[in-house]
C-alpha cells in the first residue's frame, strides 16, 4: 500500500486525477470504477479541466460505478446516475453506452445484482477503481458486518450513513434506505486501486481501516491485501498517523 500526503483538499484532488489520467494516457480503453461522494468531486473537475485542454482523450474509456440508490430515478438530482453527468459525463467526450450504473428502478433485488454483475463480468475487469472512505469503514455500500459481502448486492444503510446523506435531502424521509452496491470481491479484483481522502473527521478511520486489523467491521480494512492500493489523502486526513 501507497500512501501519498497532499497538503489539502485541493491538492490531494489534483494529485487523484494524476493518477486517474495516467491510466487513460496509458491505456486509451481502459476501464476506470468510479465513485460518488463530495470527496472526488475535486478529482473530476481537474479531469474535465484537462480534457478541456486538450490533454485527455475519454472517447474509449469505460466506466463502471460502484453503487446506486435503490428506488431513485435517473433523473433525480440525488441519483448516481445525475452526479455522474453533471460532474463528468457531460463535461468529456465520453459514450455514455459504455458508461455504467446500477439500476436503481429495478424493485427486484435479484435481478438487479445480477445484470450488474453481468455487466461488470462482461466488460473484463476493471484497470482502476476510484474509492472514497466512509467515516464508518464502508467502501462503495458495503456497510460494515459480519462478513465480506462478495458480488453486487442489496444492501440496508447504516443509520450512520442515512445521517450523512441527510444534507443531500430536503428532508430526512426522503433519504434512501436501502442500495445497490458493488460487492468487496468486485472492487478486489480491480487491477488497481485508488483511495482518496480528506478532512480531520476521516482521519481516525483511515488509520483503523489502513493499519488496525482486517475485519468486516471495517470493510476498507479488506483493502490491506490488495497488492496495488494507492491512497491519496490530505494531512487532516492523515493526522492520526503523525500523533
Amino acid at each position: 500500500m501507497k500512501i501519498v500526503r497532499a497538503k489539502d483538499y485541493k491538492d490531494m484532488s489534483r494529485k487523484a486525477a494524476n493518477i486517474i489520467s495516467a491510466q487513460i494516457i496509458m491505456k486509451a480503453n481502459c476501464v476506470l470504477g468510479l465513485a460518488t461522494g463530495s470527496t472526488p468531486i475535486g478529482a473530476y473537475e481537474q479531469l474535465v479541466e484537462w480534457y478541456n485542454k486538450g490533454d485527455l482523450d475519454f472517447s474509449e474509456v469505460t466506466t463502471i460505478n460502484l453503487d446506486e440508490y435503490k428506488g431513485i430515478s435517473r433523473d433525480n438530482d440525488q441519483s448516481y446516475y445525475y452526479f455522474m453527468n453533471e460532474k463528468l459525463f457531460d463535461r468529456v467526450n465520453i459514450n455514455k453506452k459504455n458508461t455504467y450504473l446500477p439500476d436503481g428502478m429495478e424493485p427486484d433485488s435479484e435481478i438487479a445484482c445480477r445484470k450488474y454483475n453481468d455487466i461488470i463480468h462482461s466488460i473484463g475487469g476493471v484497470d482502476l477503481q476510484l474509492l472514497g472512505l466512509g467515516h464508518n469503514g464502508h467502501i462503495g455500500f458495503n456497510e460494515p458486518g459480519i462478513a465480506f459481502e462478495k458480488e453486487t448486492h442489496c444492501v440496508n444503510l447504516s443509520s450512520r450513513t442515512i445521517k450523512a446523506n441527510m444534507r443531500f435531502f430536503a428532508d430526512e424521509k426522503d433519504v434512501p434506505r436501502q442500495a445497490y452496491t458493488m460487492g468487496i470481491k468486485t472492487i478486489m479484483s480491480a487491477h488497481k486501486i485508488l483511495v482518496v481522502v480528506s478532512g480531520e473527521d476521516k482521519a481516525e478511520i483511515l488509520k483503523n481501516a489502513f493499519f488496525g486489523p482486517i475485519t468486516p467491521s471495517v470493510p476498507a480494512s479488506v483493502l490491506q491485501l490488495h497488492n496495488d492500493v494507492t491512497v491519496v489523502a490530505d494531512e487532516a486526513a492523515l493526522k492520526e498517523l503523525d500523533a
